[in-house]
């Protein structure tokens, strides 16, 4: 009985509320509410230990959430009470925002400790959003090895393979035995502690061939390294972009690949664990990009956010413009009837709907390099009989219903515009994105905004011309 009050006399009570409140995760596997609270008040306590125990327990991709639930000025506090749990996942978990608030929020003696613990590429993306004064501050602290490799990497552009990769990869000479390369691997204590396959160089320290680490383990020691490598390598440029570097992992479903300079020296490598990263932030680039919502971060900054979304609401405003002058020089003929404006949005919706399901196929298909130009005229075909087919159907329907509730001949007219309207909408879905593309343009930066216009226009513009030119109405 003794020893269990003492227990309980020695236990955290902030941890005996997480416990008495619930787990630390809730059934969708998120932090739960007590949880969080529980980590906000041992900080706001100045308990560094209390919430090193709490936060201990979690997966690194967890800490990156709890970082990100914080409040911007708890979040420093929570860093530098854990910081030797700053991995490089938690680094690489981190949203943007979030990460240069922690770092910023640090000294540059307790960033550079964490940086010291990073393979090369994390700590390239702790500080590379930092300005050049706080990056200078951070660096200095840094052991000179270290600081070469990291400032080497800030010199390429950002997303680009140089600016990713890792420094830290095994690398041997040719002229090896299996045997010898075992050895080596057991006996030198600086190689790296992961990793998935040895480069093959030569005297230039070109990269010649590569060998899984499964094929080292199962070949004899006696057999020469050039008799088991695999000599076709896909290499990956230092100045390529990251899209296109994840799009030949995915295209040769690599586990890891060489990257080299230009003279074709061997100079770092890239892992798919990195590449997972750049195509969730590549596809959703692309999603938030087509709707015009810039970052669309929850953690981007007031002013940043505003900044990205207004300026295509005042382009939209401008395309709007041109849809209510068209509507303006039909005004007669609508006064004439007025079933024309109830049935106007409908002729409009359905094209901006009809645009905006190619235009998404379209944008991908270029990100993923399958809409290029050699088959850009095959692609095209093929939306125009989609759109031929959808614009049938929906026309039908469309015509029927029109006709019972209004007249047959007004049926008529809203089909064929709703035709028209569908076919120039796919039309333009395939056209503008590959015209973005054409003149070096991220094709999904404003798509949008120009197919809306154009389905909006012609939809209006079709069915009151052919409604005027049917004689329904005079204009």
């Amino acid at each position: 009985m003794a020893e269990t009050d003492l227990s309980l006399r020695d236990a955290d009570p902030l941890e005996e509320r997480v416990q008495g409140e619930g787990e630390q995760f809730d059934d969708e596997n998120r932090l739960t509410p007590a949880f969080v609270r529980a980590v906000r008040e041992s900080l706001s306590d100045d308990n560094e230990d209390s919430t090193y125990d709490l936060v201990e327990p979690l997966h690194p991709a967890d800490i990156a959430d709890l970082f990100e639930l914080l409040e911007k000025n708890e979040r420093g506090l929570l860093a530098a009470a854990i910081t030797d749990l700053m991995s490089g996942e938690v680094i690489a978990e981190l949203n943007d925002y979030v990460r240069e608030d922690m770092v910023e929020a640090l000294s540059a003696e307790a960033v550079a400790g964490i940086v010291e613990q990073l393979d090369t590429d994390d700590a390239v993306q702790l500080i590379e959003d930092l300005d050049d004064e706080d990056q200078r501050a951070i660096l200095a602290e840094v052991e000179p090895e270290e600081r070469a490799a990291i400032e080497s990497a800030l010199a390429y552009p950002e997303e680009t393979a140089g600016r990713l990769m890792q420094r830290e990869l095994v690398a041997v000479p040719e002229h090896m035995s299996v045997g010898d390369l075992i050895d080596y691997l057991r006996s030198d204590d600086d190689l790296i502690t992961e990793f998935w396959e040895v480069f093959v160089v030569d005297h230039r320290f070109h990269p010649v061939g590569s060998c899984q680490l499964s094929w080292i383990l199962r070949t004899p020691r006696d057999i020469a390294l050039t008799d088991v490598m695999k000599r076709d390598q896909t290499l990956i440029p230092v100045d390529m972009d990251q899209e296109e570097v994840a799009l030949r992992f995915q295209k040769y479903a690599l586990i890891s690949a060489a990257v080299v300079d230009e003279s074709g020296r061997l100079v770092g490598q890239l892992t798919v664990d990195d590449i997972v990263h750049i195509i969730q932030e590549e596809a959703s680039e692309d999603t938030l990009l087509l709707s015009g919502a810039g970052e669309g971060d929850i953690n981007e900054p007031l002013r940043e956010a505003y900044s990205a979304r207004v300026r295509w609401l005042i382009a939209n405003l401008g395309t709007a413009v041109v849809a209510s002058a068209i509507i303006a020089f039909f005004g007669g003929a609508i006064e004439q009837l007025v079933a024309l404006a109830v049935l106007m949005p409908i002729v409009a919706s359905i094209g901006g709907n009809a645009g905006t399901q190619t235009m998404a196929v379209t944008v991908r298909a270029i990100a993923m390099n399958q809409l290029t130009r050699s088959n850009t005229g095959r692609i095209l075909w093929r939306e125009l009989r989609v759109a031929l087919m959808n614009g049938a159907t929906i026309a039908v329907l469309i015509g029927l219903a029109v006709g019972a509730l209004f007249s047959p001949p007004l049926g008529m007219v809203i089909a064929a515009a709703m035709i028209v309207n569908i076919i120039v909408s796919g039309m333009a879905g395939v056209l503008v994105p590959v015209a973005f593309e054409r003149m070096d343009q991220d094709p999904a930066v404003a798509s949008s905004v120009f197919v809306t216009m154009i389905t909006d226009s012609m939809g209006f513009f079709a069915f009151l011309g052919l409604a005027v030119a049917s004689g329904l109405v005079t204009a």
